[in-house]
């Protein structure tokens, strides 16, 4: 039986319980919220399945030793005293990403290098070789996180950012994080039981990432790899089982819709969806929000109007008035969840909202908000059985006041803090009892399977019959364009205001 070790899944500010849940959901034990990040206990395969399956994280890293320390001399010292030759040899390479929050270490890149210091010095006195830093594409990524004078150094075991899917192959100008994509439809409870519209659908991520969730599809399907596949431990039987089961996969008997005034939008979202092997669940097609129509089935809005900021309209408030009109006349009985930046778009809007719930697009303070659209009065619409707000919804609205409460930072962060890397600064760690608990039952035998699966050798989908035509990972190439990004995520300084 495996022991578990301790994992953390980073993410972003306000979709922590979103998170918890689903890892709840995957079987992971001792989940904990934290800030930006949740942690939890599991095994190897969880960690594989962490990585695949969900849909809010960002990254999932391993820690491999907790420590303390006051100076840069100390970071050195406890660095060195990890036997180095369990995780790298001399032909290998690696990358130090530092996060920080101390006044006693300020700059992140002075730690990236004391702790790279202590690696390579460690190998050149034991071997008189060492290891060779890699940014772009290194064999073993490590993360040291400092807060005050607690330290905690973890490997990354996914590598890119799990945002990163693999589906988009264009985008339109300020696209939606898929993550964050994910965590908005995840909080409105819906799971496939409606139709789904996005009528200002951009590049089409909210209408990809509710296809996933409605249809139970890991969103790991699309990615060419991840970093744990380069450790020496790498078990390569049982993410091939991991990657290939779609026992968990279920029909979606309803559909999705996407509109967007601008046919360049149209086209992208297109593109993206037919990437994703979508198009028989999204259909997409160009229409002005003001020429929206009642749907004729029971159905649920989710969109991401332009702010006023990085995307803007001619008229910005005439826009959301205009969305306002459209919802009271033509979404009778169904709900619609907006997100956006301004409080005076929010007004235009004319609607009374049951839920607002503050989220972060980039570096953007948001609100999502929930709108029902129902006719006649509250008073009469409540008499009928009508609820306004369940209990998770009020759950949900108190995490504004816990924002407002424990806000260490600019209302508007600095653009250069990336939301995903500060994570975990007043997390306090818990020892568990970390051996395993006993796994599931056995899964019954399945029969036939005939599903369109991704391969992600060559981008195109292929059909998976009695679990054969699974990829050849020996022969995957690495996708070089995807990761020039990488040589842009070595950190400045991160504000702790």
């Amino acid at each position: 039986m495996e022991q578990e070790f301790e994992l953390i899944a980073k993410t972003f500010m306000g979709l922590e319980p979103v998170l918890a849940k689903e890892l709840t959901q995957l079987g992971a034990n001792n989940v904990q919220i934290g800030r930006r990040m949740v942690s939890f206990t599991g095994n190897k395969e969880m960690m594989y399945r962490a990585n695949f399956q969900l849909h809010t994280a960002i990254r999932i890293l391993k820690p491999i030793k907790h420590f303390k320390a006051k100076s840069a001399d100390d970071v050195y010292e406890e660095i060195k005293k990890i036997d180095w030759r369990d995780y790298l040899g001399e032909d290998k390479t690696f990358a130090v990403d530092a996060v920080v929050f101390s006044e006693e270490f300020r700059h992140s890149k002075f730690v990236s290098y004391k702790v790279k210091d202590a690696i390579v010095d460690q190998f050149r006195e034991q071997t008189g070789k060492r290891p060779n830093i890699s940014v772009a594409n290194p064999d073993i990524r490590l993360n040291i996180h400092i807060a005050e004078d607690h330290c905690t150094l973890s490997l990354d075991s996914s590598g890119e950012s799990l945002h990163r899917r693999g589906y988009r192959q264009e985008s339109v100008e300020a696209p939606l994080n898929e993550v964050l994509a994910a965590g908005m439809i995840l909080m409105t409870g819906w799971q496939g039981d409606t139709d789904f519209i996005d009528p200002m659908c951009g590049s089409g991520t909210i209408l990809i990432e509710a296809a996933l969730i409605a249809r139970n599809m890991a969103p790991g399907l699309f990615r060419k790899e991840y970093a744990f596949e380069k450790w020496a431990d790498f078990d390569a039987d049982l993410f091939d089982e991991i990657y290939n089961d779609d026992s968990q996969e279920r029909d979606f008997k309803h559909h999705i819709y996407g509109y967007d005034i601008d046919m360049k939008a149209v086209n992208t979202a297109r593109m993206n969806v037919k990437a994703a092997g979508l198009s028989n669940t999204i259909t997409i097609e160009q229409q002005d929000f003001k020429d929206f129509v009642q749907p004729k089935d029971k159905s649920i809005i989710v969109t991401n109007p332009p702010y006023g900021e990085r995307i803007s309209t001619p008229d910005l408030l005439g826009t959301y008035k205009m969305i306002g009109e459209r919802l009271k006349h033509q979404f009778l009985d169904n709900d619609a969840w907006v997100l956006s930046y301004r409080e005076e778009c929010f007004e235009q809007i004319g609607l009374k909202p049951s839920i607002k719930i503050p989220l972060y697009n980039g570096s953007l303070e948001c609100e999502f908000r929930k709108y029902q659209i129902f006719g006649g009065r509250l008073k009469d619409f409540r008499q009928d059985g009508g609820i306004v707000k369940t209990e998770e919804e009020k759950r949900q609205m108190a995490e504004k006041h816990r924002f407002k409460k424990n806000r260490e930072f600019k209302q508007r962060l600095e653009e250069k803090e990336q939301n995903e890397e500060a994570d975990i600064r007043s997390f306090t760690f818990h020892r568990h009892d970390l051996e395993r608990k006993p796994r599931r039952e056995d899964r019954q035998e399945r029969g036939e399977r005939t599903d369109k699966r991704f391969d992600r050798k060559d981008g195109k989908r292929f059909d998976r019959k009695d679990g054969k035509g699974r990829f050849d990972r020996n022969d995957r190439k690495t996708d070089k364009a995807a990761r020039k990004f990488e040589k842009k995520r070595r950190f400045d300084d991160e504000d702790d205001d």
